[in-house]
Formats: structure tokens, C-alpha cells, sequence
């Protein structure tokens, strides 16, 4: 049985498949450096107080930091 969770609600260190994007407003860069559904990503660092998440993508090793706002609307299948 796959989990599906949101990206705000992961821990520095898991890896994931990102699955789905629920908004359109998803900045582009993040899809030009390899950030979309069917991506493995590892959360890297989370910034206290509601801060951003530092999300390294495996494909190509690119480093990316996405508001908490975000993170809430992509969800990804833990692996």
C-alpha cells in the first residue's frame, strides 16, 4: 500500500516520488530543474517556525527551497 502525504509533512531525509501538484501557480523553474510528478526528491533541511524546506531533486542533484505553502499542495508516494 502506497502513502501519499504532502511535502510539508515529511522529515530531513525521507525520499520520495513526487505524485501529484495541486496548483497551477507552481513557479516553472521548479519544473526546469526536474521538479514534477514522477521526480525522487529527498527532503534536506526545514527551516524552523514555519520556514522553507530545502529539497534536493535525485535526477540531477539540484538543490531547491519551496515555501511551506507550497510543499502543502504537492504530495508524493514515500519509498
Amino acid at each position: 500500500m502506497q502513502l501519499n502525504v504532502s511535502l510539508d509533512e515529511l522529515k530531513i531525509g525521507d525520499v520520495v516520488k513526487i505524485d501529484h501538484i495541486k496548483s497551477q501557480e507552481i513557479p516553472a523553474k521548479f519544473y526546469e530543474l526536474g521538479f514534477y510528478p514522477g521526480s525522487l526528491v529527498e527532503i534536506k533541511y526545514k527551516a524552523p517556525f514555519n520556514g522553507p524546506i530545502c529539497v534536493n531533486i535525485l535526477e540531477n542533484n539540484a538543490l531547491i527551497a519551496i515555501r511551506k505553502s507550497e510543499a502543502k499542495l504537492i504530495t508524493a508516494v514515500i519509498i
